[in-house]
């Protein structure tokens, strides 16, 4: 395929890459005399409508997310029966390849690139758009060391449509990274790919994934059912409060991880802080690997790379020994003395870097992110037992209990442990807290609230409560297809037992609408964003320009449809553009002068070119 031109633009040089849905090409922009990646969906993806639909409408929305750490998304096209999109050219490789030739990621470099993919999910998310498919696949570490996030709309669209294989029920995907509530056809949202990044997490400090078998059924009944082996058990040397944050984004139950991708980053934030002033060894104690290396060389291997000993820094006699050079009292050369003092000045440092130190390894004990010599300690199973019964266990392991939440819950009694965190099987050290969640019991005879659930998990669950599913509807709805929008009984009100609960749930083929934003005044780039952040796309083919000397070019002046108006989620927006107007340089010729100058610029290349750009714009 490779000299084929795409779109009257697009011209195909090579590929370099492919996967199970899309062959990647090297291509070159005409119109912006670019390269770009073009990926060119598979034939099997192309024959469901819906799954092109859905495509279309994630990439757009994709489209308008402007982050670093996101593989910017340029068009979107179809010629004949290919749909492509093209997308910023990365020059660099998969995380997949870098953790294959390395084997597993220094921790400091693991924690780096999760950053950067929390960040890039943090934008998606508060534009409402779940990635669905965080893998180290799609993630792609350019030269210079940036972490890149790509295939939004592949991912979004391929898991609505292709997850489950309705024929012979087999999981589709990426199940390594797949969560519970996917591997259970639940209802997803931005948690979901917090489960996933810290799968990818997992598979950087160990090199291999957490769960693994012959097939993709066995795998994603692992990640509902298995408890997941903490990396510390795999790999030493990962920070404890670092194997806190994996556990806690990997957490089977939604509500226990991480509920926003920023405060996954906090807490990377703060490790990181701790590694940049205390070092490595904070985690690590070379001297236990070591016993050869002894207390004085460990001082002495250190910034200043001399012995510095208690006597040296403490007693009057070494404060007079390093004096002694200034004074004159040694006898020793100019030289001599120069390097007491440095010795002193080092002295100086080194105790204010030991006060300093003490503090910040106090405040980290008591926040759990030192492991020191302690004994690792891995968390027991709570659920099911009383608050006493879980804090004697605890304090036989040295662990502390603190009560959470009072909560409802179908499947303990009131006053037994339904959630706690860390989760079990987590290791930790002496001294940290574990917070539970108490089951306050079932509230018989108030109707749960049942919205947003999945219509095929509302039976049994209403089944806890002692209420019965009734009456199922559906209704046009743009939510996913099969979530509840309403009940009724509501939830909170009084019913007896046995009482039928009547739902409403989604076609998931609803039209959303939204209105178009206001472009006036805004540049080329502004407008675009302003669109995307709509739910709208820019359509290319009608963007027009026209000279304008009351406003700075590349400024929008005016646009179809107008803003205010209510379109459909989708709808195509565009505007008129200004450009600068064109010089005509003075003609020697006096009245001939404007007849000549016209021609000149209809017959230079430059200008030409810069002329027609604009125009097929």
């Amino acid at each position: 395929m490779s000299n084929r031109l795409l779109a009257g633009r697009y011209e195909l040089i090579e590929k370099i890459g492919e996967g199970g849905m899309a062959v990647v090409y090297k291509a070159r922009c005409r119109l912006l005399n670019r390269y770009v990646a073009i990926k060119i969906l598979r034939p099997e993806f192309t024959k469901d409508e819906s799954f092109i639909e859905s495509f279309k409408k994630e990439s757009q929305a994709a489209a308008g997310l402007s982050h670093p750490n996101i593989v910017s998304v340029y068009d979107v096209g179809k010629e004949g029966n290919l749909h492509f999109i093209v997308m910023e050219l990365v020059e660099g490789k998969p995380l997949s390849q870098l953790i294959s030739e390395k084997g597993r990621l220094d921790y400091k470099e693991a924690i780096e690139i999760t950053k950067q993919v929390a960040s890039a999910l943090s934008l998606a998310h508060k534009n409402q758009i779940i990635h669905r498919d965080v893998k180290p696949h799609n993630i792609l570490i350019t030269t210079t060391g940036v972490a890149k996030l790509a295939d939004f709309g592949i991912a979004q669209a391929v898991s609505n449509s292709t997850m489950v294989d309705g024929k012979d029920n087999k999981v589709m995907g990426s199940v390594h990274y797949l969560s519970p509530e996917q591997a259970r056809g639940s209802y997803v949202d931005e948690r979901t790919d917090i489960y996933s990044l810290g799968i990818v997490l997992y598979e950087m400090l160990t090199g291999k994934v957490p769960f693994d078998g012959d097939n993709p059924i066995s795998i994603a009944l692992m990640h509902i059912n298995d408890p997941m082996t903490p990396p510390s058990r795999l790999v030493s040397g990962i920070p404890p409060q670092l194997e806190k944050v994996v556990m806690k984004a990997t957490d089977k139950y939604q509500n226990n991880r991480y509920s926003t991708a920023d405060e996954m980053i906090k807490d990377l934030d703060n490790i990181e802080f701790i590694t940049k002033v205390m070092g490595n060894k904070i985690f690590v104690d070379d001297s236990a690997q070591n016993p050869s290396v002894g207390e004085k060389e460990r001082v002495q291997g250190g910034v200043f790379g001399e012995e510095i000993d208690e006597k040296s820094i403490f007693s009057e006699e070494g404060r007079d020994s390093a004096h002694s050079g200034k004074s004159g009292k040694s006898g020793k050369s100019g030289k001599s003395g120069n390097n007491s003092n440095n010795r002193l000045i080092a002295v100086i440092v080194v105790a204010a870097i030991i006060v300093f130190g003490a503090g910040i390894f106090a405040l980290g004990s008591a926040m759990g992110w030192f492991g020191g010599d302690s004994e690792d300690i891995p968390v027991p199973d709570l659920k099911g037992k009383t608050v006493e019964e879980a804090q004697a266990e605890l304090e036989e392991l040295g662990l502390v209990l603190q009560e959470g939440e009072q909560v409802y819950s179908p499947d303990q009694e009131e006053g037994k442990i339904t959630s706690q965190m860390p989760s079990e099987g987590t290791v930790v050290t002496k001294g940290q807290t574990i917070t539970v969640n108490v089951s306050k019991g079932k509230k018989d005879g108030v109707v749960p609230s049942i919205l947003d659930k999945d219509y095929k998990e509302a039976e049994a669950y209403l089944a806890e409560f002692g209420f019965q599913l009734g009456e199922i509807k559906t209704v046009n709805s743009p939510k996913p297809k099969g979530i509840i929008l309403s009940q009724t009984p509501g939830a909170g009100q009084k019913a007896a037992s046995g009482t039928r609960i009547d739902i409403e749930i989604s076609d998931g083929a609803g039209k959303e609408t939204t209105k178009v934003p206001n472009l006036t005044g805004k540049t080329k780039e502004q407008a675009d964003a302003a669109i995307a952040a709509a739910g709208l796309v820019v359509d290319f083919d009608n963007i027009t320009y026209e000279e304008n000397d009351l406003a700075p070019a590349n400024t929008v002046i005016a646009q179809y449809p107008v803003a205010d108006t209510e379109v459909e989620v989708g709808s195509k927006v565009s505007y008129r553009l200004t450009k600068a107007p064109e010089v005509v340089p003075p003609a020697e010729g006096g009245d001939d002068g404007d007849g000549s100058g016209e021609e000149g610029n209809g017959t230079e290349g430059g200008d030409g070119d810069d002329t027609d750009a604009d125009g097929e714009e």
